[in-house]
């Protein structure tokens, strides 16, 4: 179901959750922390990274943020929303460190650069402010802190990636995980603050990638999923011995991978629709074990506010791109991004975006009212002249016809048979299954007398449907 709190329609990015570790050998650790995330997927797998360097200092994980020496938020800047949830949890922490005198509290990602001021000095919530690129220095910057000092690294890097850092998988269900593959972004979506506060884009060593998802694949995990601010834009290139260079794109990448072994599930986010390119759709279709489902953002149907969005496409460009994945992956599923109430934006705008999902047939959105962010393009260039009540209303319209699509997309389903990968017991019964199609649509089915446990994959016949869930039972 739809949160309306969040507008999440289903949770591959997770906005606004939190995520609190699990226990790590409690009792090798003489010190303990604690580390909430709220945004994207990126900051999720960031704070893996985070986790192993700890590990190396001595440090483990807790779930209890009462025990923890130091408390980490790794934080979005994306939305409002999540700015204020953040604050909120920090001044939930302040009362806890009067409690505990020594506790120190940081503030990791995307919002320690553009609000470290406010965080360290006006509001004095925070001993220290950590931005995506100076993770290798959180070491020093403990150390610091524990002296008395605010200790703040935001320094943005033009090579950093953690390559050669193996992340600690928190919270994992040891089933699925987390790869990043790139970190930063190029593009200047007028709406988006990520390149400032990611800085450029860079691409991970394809060699490090592969043996990450080896390594997982070892440990049981059976499917991974690729991140980056625009996936589809991976292009790594190094040199011999002969100083000749070698170039690795997204498709040779994806290749290598689902290469690794058919029971290995390989999955990614986020794509730009102007990057992603033919040689991927064909390598997707080519590879049973590369999930057939694309995080298409559209943003917005029309092209007026495509261009103001600095998207570089146009509506019909992006309708023809939509046409082309399911000419070459029928069974192909889309999810998307979708801003209501942008700058300018009229009724004519809002029914075109209307119109572009009814075209595009979305299986998921995820689906906000524009949130002017301080710093971006969008900010410096256009008033946000839309007024609230109209960006939710028109955010109410496009949710129901979400709900619409999602509801009909499950009901062209029910019959047909999927091969789902089960991730753990259903939340409502420990008597049934839950799992993913390759489409990344959920389903629950009973146990029956198979011998199956989560990271088994089975053939699961669709019988029943709601907007969100598919129910099935197994197929011999």
């Amino acid at each position: 179901m739809l949160d309306l709190a969040t507008n999440k329609v289903h949770d591959e990015n997770r906005q606004g959750e939190a995520y609190a570790p699990f226990e790590l050998d409690p009792n090798s650790y003489k010190k303990r922390f604690y580390i909430e995330s709220y945004g994207c997927a990126m900051n999720f797998a960031d704070s893996e990274v985070v986790a192993s360097i700890l590990n190396k200092e001595g440090f483990g994980a807790t779930r209890n943020v009462e025990e923890a020496d130091l408390i980490f938020l790794n934080t979005c800047s994306i939305r409002e929303k999540a700015e204020l949830t953040v604050r909120k949890r920090l001044t939930e922490f302040k009362k806890l460190k009067r409690a505990r005198p020594g506790t120190l509290v940081g503030v990791l990602g995307c919002m320690a650069e553009r609000l470290k001021s406010k965080f360290l000095e006006e509001e004095k919530l925070v001993d220290i402010v950590v931005g995506p690129d100076a993770y290798r220095t959180l070491p020093g910057l403990v150390e610091e802190a524990e002296t008395g000092q605010k200790a703040i690294n935001v320094l943005l890097s033009r090579e950093e990636t953690y390559a050669d850092i193996s992340p600690v998988r928190l919270n994992s269900n040891g089933i699925s995980a987390f790869v990043s593959i790139m970190r930063g972004c190029n593009n200047m979506c007028s709406f988006c603050v990520v390149p400032f506060t990611r800085g450029r884009e860079r691409s991970r060593e394809a060699a490090s990638i592969i043996n990450e998802c080896k390594d997982l694949f070892e440990q049981g995990y059976r499917e991974v999923t690729l991140l980056g601010q625009n996936v589809d834009s991976y292009y790594y290139t190094s040199a011999n011995g002969n100083e000749q260079s070698t170039a690795v794109t997204f498709a040779m990448l994806l290749e290598s991978i689902a290469q690794i072994s058919p029971l290995l599930r390989i999955r990614f986010s986020t794509s730009h629709p102007k990057d992603i390119t033919d040689e991927v759709l064909h390598t997707m279709a080519k590879y049973d074990n590369i999930c057939k489902y694309i995080h298409l953002p559209v943003q917005s149907g029309s092209t007026r506010i495509l261009q103001m969005m600095n998207r570089t496409y146009t509506r019909e460009w992006y309708m023809a791109k939509v046409d082309r994945i399911k000419q070459i992956m029928p069974d192909c599923s889309i999810s998307a991004d979708i801003i209501t109430g942008f700058c300018t934006e009229d009724e004519q705008d809002h029914q075109d975006t209307i119109s572009i999902m009814k075209y595009a047939q979305y299986d998921y959105s995820y689906m906000f009212f524009y949130s002017e962010r301080p710093g971006t393009l969008a900010q410096r260039r256009y008033a946000d002249d839309v007024p609230e009540e109209v960006k939710k209303r028109r955010l109410a319209e496009v949710i129901e016809t979400q709900n619409r699509l999602s509801l009909e997309s499950n009901k062209r389903d029910i019959g047909k048979v999927f091969q789902v990968l089960i991730e753990s017991e259903s939340k409502k019964s420990d008597q049934q299954w839950m799992g993913r199609s390759s489409q990344y649509k959920v389903f629950v089915f009973p146990k029956g007398n198979y011998d199956l446990a989560p990271g088994s994959y089975v053939n699961v016949r669709a019988t029943d449907c709601t907007q969100g869930t598919l129910f099935g039972e197994i197929v011999d």
